[in-house]
């Protein structure tokens, strides 16, 4: 089972989803990773792990972008 967050918006949008993720976070999930559009690169950050573990080793909050996945 997974989820799938997307944002766009003003705001930058990794923050907005690794929070989401975390919201829906259940003991199943084992990896997690996020992809930010920003000037006209793709961004991806992933890790094994919970969300919060994920997000301290790699950072994924701090992808910039105000479009993503």
């Amino acid at each position: 089972m997974c989820s799938i967050i997307g944002y766009y918006g003003d705001n930058t949008a990794a923050p907005i989803i690794v929070n989401a993720l975390k919201r829906m976070e259940y003991r199943g999930y084992d990896s997690v990773g996020v992809a930010t559009k920003s000037e006209n690169q793709i961004l991806v950050k992933k890790g094994i792990g919970k969300v919060s573990e994920v997000n301290e080793s790699v950072k994924l909050s701090t992808l910039p972008g105000h479009i993503g996945i």
